[in-house]
């Protein structure tokens, strides 16, 4: 016989909470200021928006499939350890990207940025910054068309001018402000003065042979020459014309690109961790009939995120601009959350983790799928929560930009991300307080006119702590929006089937929302700027709720199934049938034996 094995659901409790913790806390140290390196990198906010947009498009597409795949060969654990080391690697990778000489904005500690010295060439005092002509001077050395006449003739009387230029700027600095400069420059300009005869003589031999070779020849033989050289040169073009679009793209695109490649990599090694040890938390207590305690572990996610984006803002704050070997302090950030992952893979080796194979996953999230538009309200819930993801990504991904331009530093954003956090895991301390609160779908109303509220204030920002009071209303955005989607989905999904049903929600604001309002966003402020980015979203949000009770009172509600008075029932009725059973058969008893002690007694009488 099969010895069972005890379940120790305190146990199981205290380590998935630790885990969620320092999950949450090596998320929250990097990800909120991701958005800060890539605009230190150099890219545009179009660029940021498209590789954060692709970031949660990703999620939204692996996140199930890598889990049924876990699943369908039991090897969670090594899904949970792999992700947590592979996401650690590429986040590192990261830092390997070099940042491009294209800063349309500074950060407030950007040590990179080229600076031009004391003392510079006089070349470099003529043709402007160095960088600028690289790309022409390239093209001249790799022409090979024909010299003309009348090109050696420009080219002649342009380095006349030239050597004329250079006489002056020397004659002008010898009277002014450097003395010492005559003698060299006078040697340049010999030097620039025979480099001009030698051109000049070199190049008008070869026309003058070039132009009697071409009248020599006949008019067909140059047809045919010319027309051969065409279809030569058009096959080139198309055999080489992907590599010379790859050689001709500017730099600021190429770091675009290969950071799209790294984030969407990253992406994929990190997206299956939460599904994959959510699922087997959940199935290790339902096997001990402990289910209901499953939500006690979420709090700890919250707390972890506080705490991480918190003591990342401190610690970054407090370093110099480079830390040791010359690295920006941006990149303390990415070592804290590869430390942190790397503290969470012994949590994650005593993982209680259980594989229930009767449980289909598949389909428990197409039922939820349905479940969700067979129901007007938990539609409107499913539109609410999709709305509150697309401007949620505006304050994701550019509140730290609004707050760098207003003098914000790493301090400022961490504490003030870290409030937020902490406001939105006391709502449900709150909600357990009040003995009756409003409706779910009164409480959509408030969490998304909180949310559209915070998008306005922060198109008004002042000063470096100006963001911070708006995090209150986090509470109301945040978590309210959370418990009404899980009242929602009490409302709509039978039983076991309340975390399929949260999942299409958390898909749809956290993975689908972000990512559209991403794409969205990140092209509203190349267009508009981020002000406009935060006023848009905030009206789009308030237009939503003002139509959001109208609509939710037109739409039909459907009664509420109770499931638990449904089973209260049938006991009662068990217990009434067994009831009634026992009293017909005692009843029958007595009516037997009356019936036997009369014969008994008639029998007697007889006899006597």
């Amino acid at each position: 016989m099969k010895r069972t094995k005890q379940i120790d659901i305190r146990r199981a409790l205290a380590l998935a909470g630790a885990f969620n913790f320092l999950c949450s806390c090596a998320r929250a140290c990097l990800l909120p200021f991701l958005t800060l390196y890539f605009r230190q990198l150099g890219l545009s906010p179009a660029m940021t928006g498209v590789v954060m947009g692709t970031k949660h498009l990703v999620s939204l597409v692996w996140s199930p499939v890598a889990n049924l795949l876990s699943k369908h060969y039991d090897k969670r654990r090594v899904v949970i350890n792999g992700s947590l080391v592979c996401s650690a690697a590429a986040a590192l990778v990261l830092l390997l990207v070099l940042p491009t000489d294209v800063r349309p904005q500074a950060g407030s500690c950007n040590v990179s940025e080229p600076r031009g010295g004391p003392t510079q060439s006089l070349g470099g005092d003529l043709l402007g910054s160095s960088g600028a002509p690289s790309a022409p001077s390239a093209r001249t050395h790799t022409s090979t068309a024909p010299v003309s006449q009348s090109a050696v003739t420009s080219t002649a009387k342009t380095l006349s001018d030239t050597k004329t230029a250079l006489h002056n700027h020397s004659h002008h600095n010898h009277n002014h402000s450097h003395p010492q400069l005559p003698p060299l420059n006078a040697s340049v300009v010999n030097e620039v003065g025979s480099f001009m005869q030698h051109l000049t003589t070199s190049s008008a031999a070869p026309v003058r042979s070039k132009r009697s070779k071409f009248s020599s020849g006949s008019e067909e033989q140059l047809g045919e020459r010319k027309t051969e050289e065409k279809a030569a040169e058009e096959e080139k073009e198309r055999r080489f014309d992907f590599l010379s679009s790859l050689k001709a793209m500017d730099p600021q695109h190429w770091l675009f690109f290969l950071t799209l490649i790294i984030v969407s990599v990253w992406e994929c090694a990190s997206a299956p961790l939460e599904w994959t040890a959510d699922d087997g938390l959940y199935e290790y207590l339902d096997s001990g009939d402990a289910s209901d305690r499953y939500g006690s572990t979420g709090v700890w996610g919250l707390l972890g995120a506080a705490c991480g984006v918190g003591g990342a803002g401190l610690l970054v704050s407090r370093l110099s601009c480079l830390v040791a070997g010359g690295v920006s302090r941006s990149a303390v950030h990415f070592y804290c959350y590869a430390a942190l992952a790397a503290a969470a893979l012994p949590v994650a080796a005593y993982l209680p983790l259980y594989l229930n194979k009767k449980r289909d996953r598949a389909n428990g999230l197409l039922k939820a799928v349905r479940l969700v538009r067979g129901s007007p309200h938990a539609l409107l819930c499913a539109i609410t929560a999709l709305l509150a993801g697309v401007a949620g990504s505006a304050v994701d991904n550019f509140l730290l930009w609004q707050m760098q331009d207003h003098g914000s530093n790493e301090l400022h954003m961490g504490m003030s991300l870290a409030v937020a956090q902490v406001s939105q895991a006391a709502f449900p301390l709150l909600a357990g307080r009040f003995s009756k609160l409003p409706s779910s779908g009164q409480v959509l109303v408030v969490a998304a006119a909180s949310l559209g509220l915070q998008c306005f204030y922060y198109s008004f920002l002042w000063g470096p702590w100006a963001a911070a009071p708006a995090q209150v209303l986090s509470c109301f955005s945040g978590g309210a929006l959370w418990w009404a989607v899980r009242v929602q989905c009490e409302d709509v999904a039978p039983p076991g089937a309340e975390r399929s049903v949260r999942r299409v929600y958390v898909a749809l604001s956290l993975q689908l929302g972000n990512g559209l309002g991403s794409f969205a966003g990140g092209f509203v402020v190349q267009r508009f700027g981020l002000t406009w980015l935060f006023r848009g979203a905030a009206v789009g949000l308030m237009a939503w709720c003002a139509c959001l009770p109208l609509l939710q009172w037109r739409a039909p509600r459907r009664r509420r199934i109770n499931y638990s008075r449904l089973l209260a029932a049938d006991a009662s009725e068990a217990s009434d049938s067994e009831s009634d059973q026992e009293r017909d058969w005692l009843e029958k008893a007595i009516d037997d034996d009356r019936s036997r002690n009369s014969n008994n007694n008639y029998g007697r009488r007889i006899s006597h």
